[in-house]
């Protein structure tokens, strides 16, 4: 089977959720509300990708006319590579692979890997070349560490929170903090670091 895409991963889980929690499966227009998109349209060519791949069936003719597959397993954890400036970090072009993953590795589920580059956050166990566990999220709290947006750069830093202002700290002195203030400054959460993975030993 080929690897599903960011998006329909995004539905695929969509319907595993409406299954487990409501014991049937989500109408299109329920999935396009979920997912934050206004047109039905490209959730049925999404759903009829999903349905080639062999992890749904759709049956005609009926309002929630789907049905998961056995073959409807998890395809892992998107790794995402070189970050594209401007680009919101899922997706599919950034994608380089995806990882199995158990979730019993990590305490929080995570949403997608990032590949660190550089050695700014050193003395928190974060070196170049690791594997980031991210769960996307849009606000973190002071004192997480969160993979952030800022003028088009992608950066991981530890979140502080003071007054007006927010400040993205380095775990190496070596960097600078970086103070931030929102109204003058473009700033974006992608997400905040629930795991670490080591890829190389030495």
């Amino acid at each position: 089977m080929k690897p599903l895409t960011v998006r329909q991963r995004e539905i695929l889980d969509c319907i595993r959720r409406s299954v487990e929690n409501e014991g049937f499966p989500p109408t299109i227009a329920e999935i396009a509300r979920a997912i934050g998109v206004s047109s039905p349209h490209g959730v049925r060519e999404q759903l009829r990708a999903l349905e080639r791949k062999g992890v749904i069936e759709l049956i005609p003719s009926a309002s929630r006319g789907i049905r998961l597959l056995a073959r409807a397993e998890e395809p892992g954890l998107p790794l995402i590579g070189k970050v594209a400036a401007g680009r919101p970090l899922l997706t599919e072009a950034q994608v380089e692979r995806y990882c199995q993953l158990g979730p019993e590795l990590f305490e929080h589920k995570g949403d997608y890997l990032l590949r660190v580059q550089g050695m700014s956050m050193r003395d928190a166990g974060i070196i170049d070349g690791d594997l980031l566990v991210v769960q996307q999220a849009q606000e973190a709290r002071s004192g997480q560490i969160v993979v952030v947006r800022l003028h088009d750069e992608v950066t991981v830093k530890r979140l502080r929170l003071e007054g007006a202002l927010v400040y993205l700290e380095p775990a190496n002195p070596e960097f600078s903090v970086i103070a931030v203030d929102p109204e003058r400054q473009p700033l974006c959460i992608e997400g905040i670091v629930v795991g670490v993975i080591r890829t190389r030993v030495g």
